[in-house]
């Protein structure tokens, strides 16, 4: 399975759509995504979910390296997911007390 991103801005917040699986073979697309917004002056991310299928240990490792990377400009980074199969990983992980996680975009802007 491939990996689709799209950006857009939305209420002075930079949103990407994710859809597809978000693996070692494809996280180092939406990290090198999640790089070029934060070297462009995109320090509020929001990162919808919605459309991810399957989520590892990589993909999370490059949300909180997303989130590091915000920080450290005084930026956000929020997720947006209702699917419980990913929200169970982020529980079981403990990353619910890291990222803000959203039932939708407009709640996250």
């Amino acid at each position: 399975m491939d990996l689709s991103l799209t950006t857009r801005s939305e209420g002075g917040r930079t949103v990407v759509e994710v859809g597809g699986e978000i693996d070692v073979y494809t996280a180092p697309k939406l990290r090198e995504t999640i790089v070029s917004l934060v070297d462009a002056g995109q320090y509020d991310l929001v990162i919808d979910l919605e459309r991810v299928e399957f989520l590892d240990s990589t993909g999370l490792g490059v949300l909180v390296g997303g989130l590091k990377r915000v920080r450290t400009h005084d930026g956000s980074l929020s997720l947006v997911c209702t699917q419980e199969r990913l929200l169970k990983i982020f529980r079981i992980t403990g990353l619910t007390k890291v990222f803000e996680i959203h039932p939708d975009v407009a709640s996250a802007i």
